[in-house]
């Protein structure tokens, strides 16, 4: 099972990231998708997730109403758009896959990782 993250980058405070998560190895369209992130040092921390019919999106407080989850089942990717970037959101995202098929906030469901993208925001 290969996870591969995408997309990061660096931007400035306000501006907006899309990153992807392209998944092999596993069917995809059976699986719950997360994205996680972690800072230097930190706990990982739950960003959002999506159940695998692509309903019930789930998100964290201090991302909800910036960032949108979306998958496409077909392309076995999984979409996190980021709006209103803040230097707090400064992280290495990483992406994740369950087996409950469900949108789950806890690490400890997921049982596939991939080795995550740096997002930097610069104030």
């Amino acid at each position: 099972v290969q996870l591969q993250a995408s997309g990061g980058g660096l931007v400035q405070a306000g501006d907006s990231l899309r990153l992807s998560c392209a998944a092999s190895g596993l069917r995809f369209s059976l699986y719950g998708m997360g994205w996680f992130r972690q800072e230097s040092g930190k706990e990982r921390e739950f960003v959002a997730a999506i159940s695998r019919s692509a309903g019930q999106p789930y998100y964290a407080e201090p991302v909800k109403g910036r960032f949108s989850i979306s998958r496409d089942n077909a392309k076995n990717t999984v979409y996190l758009e980021m709006n209103s970037l803040k230097p707090e959101d400064t992280a290495v995202y990483l992406c994740a896959a369950n087996p409950t098929a469900y949108a789950i906030g806890a690490a400890k469901f997921y049982t596939h990782w991939g080795q995550g993208t740096l997002v930097t925001v610069s104030s």
